[in-house]
């Protein structure tokens, strides 16, 4: 037998190890446009793909970006893009699209200052309710959040796997502290990984129904040019995929959509929990801000006070039951993020008067502190 090769130690940026995660999990088509700080996803890939037998296009904007990708995944590549805010900003539109047409997709979006040009080189997690609602009309769309280096890869592999399992677009939120930090990991070998492939038709082309869910509400998908009739549009639809204005299907295209999400929450809503079993103080982050506050409940610790960290990396659908048990279990709860307050409004909605929520917030384009958090803990523990 070969001795187990030595897992290779790699000193990676954040923005290299979501390249790495998207190469794993079989991204063979990236169309995007340049923009700071999420840049290097684009340089990197534009070198690697092709040597890898995938394709790179570089596009005249942003919106051209969102539409190539569709076009990719169509034709049943596994496709991504990468942006920042106002590039963000420019995809609605055809995100609702992919939306509709059940196109699976990754988008990342490494956030910084805004609103507008903002700040081009600072961290911020301003776009998280955008995510969720930036493009019009009821939809379903799942978003994550990265916190570290090793996240950018584990959750950029998750992002890919959940999009064609569920044939839903998948956004991955990281910002500029993330994507810039640099640290040494150890990534897992290709047979470590599981890898989700979308699932195909198994019949004859004339049976064939493109929007037919099965048990879950996800419809197989054939690719453009293996001989399945297959509609595409951005009107609502009935299963065959033509535009219709019956109530009845109407009705159930929306709730089927939905349904692929709801029905799998406890598979989608990923967090991570850390000193949380005897906490009476908790903090509640995402993204970069959840670094600093894991070292802050380290520190909170150490002064005696029991203080317990609930990281989130799926930021929606929101992962309600696990915030309401710690709401449930602890007398106060911090939300520190780099926003005026968008996630904490999301705590209070779900806590219901279970324990005291406060947001701390930062808005002037510089990283939360654990500094910071720590005296927040220290102010509740004290309260």
């Amino acid at each position: 037998m070969r001795p187990k090769a030595t897992p290779k130690r790699q000193l990676l940026q954040g923005n290299e190890a979501i390249v790495e995660g998207a190469l794993a999990a079989g991204c063979t088509f990236f169309a995007g446009y340049p923009i700071t700080p999420a840049s290097e996803i684009s340089e990197i890939l534009s070198v690697r793909l092709p040597r890898q037998g995938g394709t790179f296009i570089q596009m005249e904007d942003e919106i051209a970006s969102m539409g190539a990708i569709i076009g990719a995944s169509l034709t049943g590549a596994k496709s991504m893009t990468a942006t920042s805010g106002p590039g963000f900003s420019l995809m609605q539109e055809n995100l609702g699209f992919a939306c509709i047409t059940e196109v699976p997709c990754v988008i990342v979006n490494v956030m910084r200052g805004g609103p507008s040009t903002g700040l081009p080189t600072n961290p911020a997690q301003g776009d998280v309710m955008q995510a969720r609602w930036g493009t019009h009309g009821d939809h379903p769309i799942i978003v994550m959040a990265v916190s570290t280096v090793r996240d950018c890869f584990d959750i950029t592999v998750q992002a890919f796997n959940f999009s064609e399992e569920y044939r839903v677009p998948v956004i991955v939120l990281s910002d500029e502290m993330v994507a810039h930090t640099r640290e040494t990991v150890v990534l897992p070998s290709r047979e470590e990984i599981t890898v989700f492939d979308r699932i195909r038709p198994d019949m004859p082309a004339e049976w064939y129904i493109p929007y037919e869910g099965d048990s879950r509400g996800v419809p197989r998908m054939a690719a453009f040019g293996d001989g399945f009739r297959h509609h595409v549009t951005g009107l609502v639809h009935d299963p065959r995929g033509f535009p219709t204005q019956r109530p009845d299907e109407i009705d159930h295209f929306m709730h089927r959509l939905f349904k692929k999400i709801s029905k799998n929450l406890k598979t989608i809503q990923l967090t991570k929990s850390f000193f949380l079993d005897d906490a009476e103080i908790a903090v509640v982050a995402y993204g970069s801000v959840a670094r600093s506050a894991h070292r802050a409940v380290l520190e909170a610790r150490e002064m005696g006070i029991r203080a317990g960290l609930l990281q989130l990396c799926t930021l929606f659908p929101f992962p309600r039951e696990s915030v309401e048990r710690v709401a449930r279990q602890c007398r106060a709860i911090v939300v520190p993020e780099m926003s005026i307050g968008q996630m904490s409004r999301e705590v209070k909605r779900v806590n219901q008067g279970f324990c005291r929520v406060e947001k701390h917030s930062r808005i002037d384009g510089q990283l939360i502190t654990p500094d910071e958090i720590c005296n927040r803990l220290i102010q509740l523990h004290h309260s």
